[in-house]
């Protein structure tokens, strides 16, 4: 099958186009994708929801002078890759949003790696709470011993000190550790205490306090520091007045003294036990805490590779998913989704390039031709070669034919140029089912021999509606059935009866609101599945010669399937029962926006 321009019938070409990649999605216009068929149908444009996709080639500008003309008034390509896009700003220029990302002067801590640091913070924790531990471990069993020696002088510093006073000048020779000092009113001091005690722990230093002082710390104990002995400690003394039996007054004060090494020595062998063992978990938490964050981050390594191996080139890598609920797996997967659309999107950009070429080459062989016709009869008058007026006549006939292809393909190619950028179309309500009846008669007035009838999807005359309104512009529509019913002319045998239906359906993908069908059938010799795969292809021709008599520049169904699209429809080819190609179009019947109705592609 051919694809006529703008009503003219279609030729055959050589190459054939696949179809141009859709934009990026904007804010102002949808983009334009091919559906994946599940059905022998060829999808040929976007669904609603959908703009037409820009062209590669951007015929406007590559094509013919007029086209390149329209195209200089048009809105900048958005590509983003032109010559007039705006710069890629560097990593550490400042941006409107956000903080600016340092690319040098890194200080010491952000070049250690993650895992290095995960494992000293976690080492240091458990050191720093470890020692906490240890500090209020022993402060708390120093002060519970303590308590036990003021306990043990609350019960037993008066009887000691009565007995000393008894005893008075005797010694004693028991093991005891208590240190008695009596200091009597006349400035006397009798001292009682075990020598190995003193000899070990030193001689309290006991301050000497006025009659006031004691009778205010009489039974309060309080520590001292010591002199001499091995090694010296401090002592827990407490005051008792010295009260005498015959008279009743007091005749001096009684300080009985407890050593404190005893608890100073628990608290040491305590302390470097606890720091030891806090010394020994955290070393050993810090090696489980090495294993456990070099599991957990094994996926991060992997991301790692992939992320190296694709800057490398490789698209194809992938990271290996991980459960979903987890970060790693949240950020695998978001990973993975946008490196599919980073691999199509160079796809696309490869794809997108290489049309741009074969789409510039076809354009111009296309107008090669015709201008190496015209040239060749003007070099002929110049040579006066053109002799009789029969022959000039003959010659300007030729050179208006080619001057008339030209025209034909430049139109073509910028009203393609047109839809490609978006450019705005009427949304008024149309009467498809007029615009059906007014075309088959076209075709009636084409080939009368020809039976052509408008008909419902279900086949029959009488259940063809008298209506049936769509929103878009009527001129687009009319140049639609146009193209489409030339094209049913110029590849379809004289006589080979033709059918228009007309019916409203729900969407070939389901969902949404129901859309307006209309069908060409044709009873032809019908495409082949590869050549239904190209038909919406830009100078795509069905034979493959380049024989002009046998069609046009095979731009007819790209421009039929561009304004399906700029409606926001969908078309489509599938077998005609019974033999033939049947054309699919389905039309919006309420009002879009342009590109911000939902995607239905």
């Amino acid at each position: 099958m051919s694809t006529p321009s703008s009503g003219r019938p279609a030729g055959a070409s050589g190459g054939a186009l696949p179809p141009v990649p859709p934009p990026p999605p904007s804010r102002s216009s949808g983009p334009t994708t091919s559906r994946p068929s599940s059905t022998p149908r060829t999808q040929g444009a976007a669904r609603p929801g959908r703009k037409a996709a820009p062209s590669g080639g951007d015929p406007g500008s590559g094509s013919g002078g007029s086209g390149g003309a329209d195209r200089a008034n048009g809105p900048p390509s958005a590509g983003g890759h032109g010559p007039d896009a705006p710069p890629v700003p560097s990593p550490d220029e400042p941006r409107p949003y956000g903080r600016p990302v340092p690319t040098e002067n890194w200080g010491w801590f952000a070049r250690v790696p993650l895992r290095a640091r995960l494992v000293a913070i976690i080492a240091l924790l458990l050191a720093a709470g470890l020692g906490i531990t240890a500090l209020a471990t022993t402060t708390v069993v120093a002060q519970y011993l303590v308590g036990q020696v003021d306990q043990q002088l609350d019960l037993t510093a008066s009887a000691v000190a009565d007995e000393t006073f008894r005893g008075n000048e005797s010694r004693s020779t028991l093991p005891s550790e208590y240190y008695v000092l009596i200091r009597w009113n006349n400035g006397a001091e009798t001292p009682n205490y075990w020598d190995p005690v003193v000899e070990r722990s030193g001689t309290p230093q006991i301050p000497t306090f006025m009659a006031q002082e004691v009778a205010t710390r009489t039974g309060t104990p309080f520590t001292v520091s010591s002199v001499g002995g091995t090694k010296p400690a401090e002592w827990r003394v407490v005051p008792y007045p010295v009260i005498s039996k015959l008279t009743g007054e007091t005749v001096g004060t009684a300080y009985v003294a407890l050593p404190l090494s005893g608890i100073h020595e628990t608290v040491k062998v305590l302390g470097r036990t606890l720091a030891v063992s806090a010394l020994g978990i955290a070393l050993i938490g810090g090696a489980v805490a090495y294993l456990a964050v070099q599991r957990a981050l094994r996926p991060l390594r992997e991301i790692e590779e992939t992320a190296a191996d694709i800057a490398g080139g490789d698209l194809t890598r992938r990271i290996r998913p991980a459960p979903p609920s987890t970060e790693v797996g949240s950020l695998a997967a978001s990973l993975n989704t946008m490196l599919n659309h980073i691999e199509r999107a160079f796809a696309a950009s490869e794809a997108s390039e290489a049309r741009m070429r074969r789409f510039v080459s076809d354009a111009s062989h296309e107008l090669r031709t015709p201008l190496a016709t015209v040239r060749g009869y003007g070099e002929l008058y110049r040579m006066g070669a053109l002799t009789t007026p029969e022959q000039m006549d003959d010659t300007m006939r030729r050179i208006e034919d080619s001057a008339t292809r030209m025209g034909t393909l430049v139109n073509d190619l910028l009203a393609l140029a047109r839809l490609d950028e978006g450019r705005p179309i009427r949304h008024e309500p149309v009467n498809l089912a007029a615009l059906a009846r007014d075309s088959a008669g076209d075709l009636h007035a084409l080939d009368p021999t020809r039976p052509v009838r408008v008909v419902g999807l279900g086949g029959g005359s009488a259940d063809a509606p008298s209506e049936l309104t769509v929103i878009g512009d009527e001129d687009r529509l009319r140049q639609v059935l146009a193209n489409l019913i030339g094209n049913v002319s110029q590849h379809t045998p004289a006589g080979t009866p033709v059918e228009i239906a007309l019916g409203t359906g729900a969407p070939q993908e389901g969902g949404g609101a129901d859309v307006a069908v209309l069908e060409v059938r044709d009873h032809g010799p019908g495409i082949t599945p590869e050549q239904a795969a190209h038909v919406f292809e830009r100078f795509y021709r069905a034979d493959s010669s380049r024989n002009r008599a046998s069609g046009g520049s095979g731009l007819g169904m790209a421009i039929v399937a561009a304004i399906v699209g700029a409606h926001q429809g969908h078309i489509s080819v599938a077998p005609t029962q019974g033999g033939g190609l049947t054309v699919h179009v389905e039309l919006p019947t309420r009002r879009y926006d342009d590109g911000s109705s939902p995607d239905r592609t």
